[in-house]
């Protein structure tokens, strides 16, 4: 399930956050909070990607940078939240 996660946060963040860059460019550890990429609104449009996307309920304490700031801890967060 986690390569499936992965390409679709890859996916949605190449077209919401990113368009237009090389998706080579977007590694699974770059940070993305913080280093500026995703901002707050950002934060809200990717809690409703995933919460749509996956079926999950994404709560207000839960998008902190530990759980949002990398494609990687996006997935671990996403697979904690679906078992």
């Amino acid at each position: 399930m986690a390569d499936e996660i992965r390409q679709a946060v890859r996916t949605h963040l190449l077209e919401d956050v990113l368009a237009g860059e090389d998706p080579s460019n977007l590694t699974d550890d770059m940070p993305l909070r913080t280093s500026g990429i995703i901002d707050s609104m950002g934060v809200i449009r990717l809690t409703g990607f995933l919460e749509q996307r996956f079926g999950i309920r994404v709560e207000a304490h839960e998008t902190g940078v530990e759980n949002t700031d990398t494609v990687d801890a996006i997935v671990s967060f996403v697979e904690s939240k679906a078992d």
